[in-house]
Order: C-alpha cells, then sequence, then structure tokens
C-alpha cells in the first residue's frame, strides 16, 4: 500500500536574515511535531546573510524528512544555498539564479586592530569555502569551478541552471488545489 506523506508548503519571500529564517525554521519545526514528513519550500529571495543560509541548509538537511524546493520567481546569493537544501529543486520557466561572491558589510564606521581585520578576512574565506563546498556536493561539480562562477558572478536561466545542476526539473505548478501553504513574507 502506497501511503501519501503528509506534505506542507511553505512560500519563503524573503530576504534571508534572522526574523526571516527564524520564522522559517520556527513553522518547519511546528508542522514536523503535527507529523508533516515532506516540506515543499517555495523560495523567491534576493539572498540575504549567508551565516542564515548556511543554518537554514543545514537545518533542513538535517531534518529527518523529505524537503522538495522550487523557485518561483529569484534566486539570488545565498538563497541559492537554501534552495540547494531540496533533494528535489525544480523552477518556474521565467526564474533567475545568481551566485556571486561573499561581500563583507559594515555596520557604520568600524575601527579595528590588524588581527581583528585578519580575522574578519580568515571569516569570510571560510564562509566562501562553504558555500563553494555546498554548491559543489548539491552539483557534482568541483569547487574550484563553483569559485569560479562566483568570482565571474554567474546568472543562470532555467535551462542553464539544469545544464549547472541547480535544477532537476522546470516545473510550473508551485502547490495542488487545498495544499496547507504557510507564507513567510517580509
Amino acid at each position: 500500500m502506497n501511503e501519501q506523506k503528509r506534505t506542507t508548503y511553505i512560500n519563503f519571500f524573503a530576504a534571508l536574515n534572522a526574523n526571516s529564517i527564524n520564522a522559517l525554521t520556527n513553522a518547519l519545526d511546528q508542522k514536523y511535531r503535527e507529523g508533516v514528513q515532506r516540506f515543499v519550500l517555495l523560495i523567491s529571495s534576493p539572498g540575504g546573510w549567508i551565516f542564515h543560509g548556511l543554518s537554514a541548509y543545514n537545518f533542513l538537511r538535517g531534518m529527518p524528512v523529505e524537503v522538495h524546493t522550487h523557485n518561483f520567481g529569484s534566486v539570488d546569493s545565498s538563497a541559492v544555498v537554501l534552495f540547494l537544501a531540496g533533494s528535489k529543486r525544480y523552477c518556474v520557466p521565467d526564474a533567475r539564479f545568481l551566485i556571486h561572491p561573499l561581500t563583507w558589510q559594515s555596520q557604520g564606521p568600524v575601527n579595528c586592530t590588524g588581527e581583528q581585520l585578519q580575522e574578519m578576512v580568515k571569516s569570510l574565506q571560510i564562509d566562501m569555502d562553504n558555500v563553494a563546498r555546498v554548491i559543489a556536493r548539491q552539483t557534482g561539480k568541483s569547487k574550484d569551478d563553483i569559485l569560479k562562477a562566483m568570482s565571474d558572478r554567474t546568472t543562470l536561466n532555467p535551462e542553464e541552471a539544469i545544464k549547472f545542476g541547480l535544477v532537476h526539473e522546470i516545473k510550473v505548478d508551485l502547490f495542488p488545489a487545498g495544499s496547507e501553504l504557510v507564507s513567510i513574507v517580509m
């Protein structure tokens, strides 16, 4: 007997930051406790903080559930890492993906010692390596190929995203009628 898995669709239309990722992980946790066995994360995001992208990726990959992802607009920057948490990855025909190098942002004037500056550079390099490793692992490409794609600021349409290994299939329908849909829109 083929038992249907209980599925929740999550509309994630937000930048990756503390508020949006907390809302996402809280929704996932709540629905998991209610017995949901499959999540389909519908994503359109300009990206955001890589800390939040990697954390959400690891949270989703570590959950004992099935996760699919579906780009319904643009998945840019750190949102690509979130998108890659899906074991099945889809996009609409008019989607876009952007892979680029990481940047360091300051909140106002920065005064730091040479040692602190070296620590920031090292942290940025570790994050860059982690992102490249995630993308390489999920696409089957080498880490060096991914670092080059990041350096080149690679923008992909759906067909290119399939060839690159980001997407498994182009699919218009986001969710069936009557589906449980949770929205995280910020």
